[in-house]
Parts: structure tokens; sequence; C-alpha cells
């Protein structure tokens, strides 16, 4: 079988509504109910209704995304390597993925009244508009004080010339003949008569006969839009934003579809990031961490912090300096600063300098060296004769 994601025609980074709404189209095209007696079509929808039951399971897809199917094939309850193994796994599928569906009135509706295009047909033709999905970059300082940008995205919008309408004039729409303007027909099959979508009128109850010239009979045309954004302290890499109704225009009066930005902060020279701790590594020399020292520590927040050393600090010594980290992006304070010390040898000494260390070394007492006692200690026992 092939690729999940070839299978699906989408691209491996496509969001979760990108996910649903390339099965559903694939399913409405594929379904046996449209196909009866075609074994070829059968199984083309067992394979994108595999595909779809992996990719739209977070755990899973994450699962496939690094181990490929071999992966999936050992979860339980997944089934083997030859998919799915009943049409009515499929089926269970496809009814999960139109349960509650944005403008349909029935998933019957969508399947045979011939509206399709995943966002349901209905007596009143609404259909929301797609989804959009922008990438955006942002410096490790700007991540950590919010920033406001624009973005510059190409939409379709609402026809200005006939205000989503359609037609050039009132005189070009007119009422379908097969359902009478009311968008609905209805068929038996079998003990069922079923209310659907018209498959004139895809549930608009109108025809168009004299198409609006610049979108064509579409209702919305491209248009390049500039979009402020807030982004706030505190986002990190892989979170998004929602911006509700900032993407595609919908149609017949459906509402427009949603813009999601996702974030990728850049690193920082001198900070790194623990959720909302910063970690900084200070070098300061042998002597300063014998001795005591005091130390200005920068901050990302336009000042530094004072951070008194004690004497006898240890290589490794994280101190902590409280509210000097990232901001909760949700607005929980902020995290702490986190100082990592890193006690420096000198590399070159002078004649002077070696002759001081070596009349200091003959007054070190082991009293002061409570590592090495306790390290010495630990290792007599395996150089003592049994």
């Amino acid at each position: 079988m092939a690729d999940y994601y070839e299978t699906l025609e989408i691209q491996k980074n496509a969001t979760p509504d990108e996910v649903k709404k390339a099965y559903r189209k694939q399913a409405l095209k594929f379904h046996p109910d449209k196909n009866p007696g075609d074994k070829v079509a059968e199984a083309r929808f067992k394979e994108i209704s595999e595909a779809y039951e992996v990719l739209s399971d977070e755990k899973k897809r994450q699962i496939y995304d690094r181990h490929g199917k071999a992966g999936i094939d050992g979860m339980a309850g997944m089934g083997s390597s030859q998919g799915f193994s009943s049409m009515d796994e499929a089926l269970r599928t496809f009814m999960g993925a139109f349960g509650g569906g944005q403008a349909s009135d029935s998933i019957f509706d969508t399947l045979f009244g011939g509206g399709g295009g995943g966002g349901g047909g209905g007596s009143s033709g609404r259909r929301q508009g797609a989804s959009k999905r922008v990438n955006i970059t942002v410096s490790f300082e700007e991540a950590a004080r919010g920033v406001d940008k624009e973005l510059a995205i190409t939409n379709y919008v609402t026809c200005h010339a006939c205000k989503g309408k359609r037609s050039a004039s009132p005189k070009g729409i007119k009422r379908c003949n097969r359902c009478s303007g009311s968008g609905q027909v209805f068929e038996q099959r079998g003990f069922f008569s079923m209310s659907m979508a018209c498959p004139e009128c895809h549930g608009e109850g109108q025809t168009i006969t004299d198409p609006c010239k610049e979108c064509h009979g579409a209702g919305v045309a491209k248009e390049k839009q500039h979009v402020k954004i807030h982004i706030p302290g505190g986002v990190d890499s892989g979170m998004r934003l929602k911006m509700g109704g900032y993407g595609d225009a919908g149609q017949g009066g459906g509402p427009a579809g949603d813009l999601y930005v996702f974030i990728q902060v850049e690193p920082h020279k001198v900070f790194e990031r623990d959720g909302d701790d910063l970690l900084l590594d200070l070098p300061i020399s042998f002597t300063e961490a014998a001795l005591g020292s005091k130390k200005d520590v920068p901050s990302l927040f336009n000042h530094s912090c004072r951070l008194s050393i004690p004497e006898g600090t240890q290589n490794g010594k994280v101190f902590r300096i409280k509210s000097e980290g990232m901001p909760n992006v949700h607005g929980h304070g902020k995290g702490d600063l986190l100082v990592k010390i890193f006690v420096e040898t000198p590399s070159k000494l002078s004649a002077e300098q070696i002759e001081l260390l070596k009349q200091f070394s003959k007054l070190e007492s082991p009293a002061n060296l409570p590592k090495r006692k306790g390290f010495l200690d630990k290792i007599k026992d395996i150089f003592s004769v049994s």
C-alpha cells in the first residue's frame, strides 16, 4: 500500500482539518453506495479509510511518522499489514469522519446529494471556507516579550462584483427546476425514503444562468490580504495560534475558515529554554569561586541581575533567580533564571603564579576538600590487599 500521506494526497505537515477535508473528498468519491459492484472503488475506499484512521489520531500519526506502517502494525487493535479486513471497519471510519459535519443535515445528504466538497450541502447550500496554515519565525527576544506581526496571505474572499451571489444580475439567478427551489429531492433506497441535496443545484435551490464575469460564477475570488497578528510573550516553537474567520470565505452564506499560525522561535546565543525557565552558563575563575564574588548576570528584559557567589562555590552549582525567566504564555507569571557555575582552570600560568600555587598546595587541608575525601574512602577497598 502507498504512503498514507500520498493516499490522501496531502503533505506531511497537513493540519488535522486538512487531513479530514482530504479524506472526506475522496471518501465521497469512492464510497461503495456511489460505486455499486466496483471492486476497484471498494479497495480504494478501504485504503483511504485506513490512512485516515491513522493520520487523524495524533498518537498513531506520531508512531507512523517515526516507524512507518510497521510501527502501526505493532499496535494493539490495528490489525495486520493487510489493512482494514472488512468494509465495516472502513464504513465506521467514514461515519466518524462525517459525524457532526460543518453544515451537513445528514451523512446521506452529503453522500447521495452530489453537494460533496467536504462542507456538506443541505437545503441552504451553506459551506464553510477552507482553513489556512502559515509559518512564522520570531526571535528569542520577541518570543519573550511578545510582538505584533503583519502577514501577507492570499485568500478566497467574497466576490466584490456580485457580493457572493455568483450572478451578474438578479435575472441570472433561476429557481432549480428539479427540486423546485427547495434544494432537496427524495430518493427511495430499499425500505428507506431519504431526503438529500439536489444534485442539479447542489442543495442551493437555484441555478446560475448569467455567471458573474469577475468570479465566473464561483462567488469568491482570490485576493492578497495583510493580516496583523499579536504573538503573546512566552510562545515556544511548535505552538500555533488560531485566528477565527481569517481563512477562505464561505459560500452560500457559510462562515469563513480559520487561519492557523505555526510558531518557530530562533535559538539564542546565550540563553537556553526549559519550559518557562531560562538556563545560563556563567564562567568564573578559580579565585572567584574560592573567595566568593558578585557578578552581573544578563537578562532578557533590558536589565542585569546581581548574583552573589559565596566562597567555596563548586563547579556545576546552580543558582536560581526568581521570575527572570520566560513569561507563561497563558499569563501565569514568569519562570526563573537558572545560572549554572562553570569554574575555569587557567590554561597558562606565569612563573609567579606557579610559585604561589605551589605554596598554596602545601597549605591545603583535606578537610577543605570533602568530595576528594569521600571519593578516596569509596575506592580505598579496591586497592586493599586481602
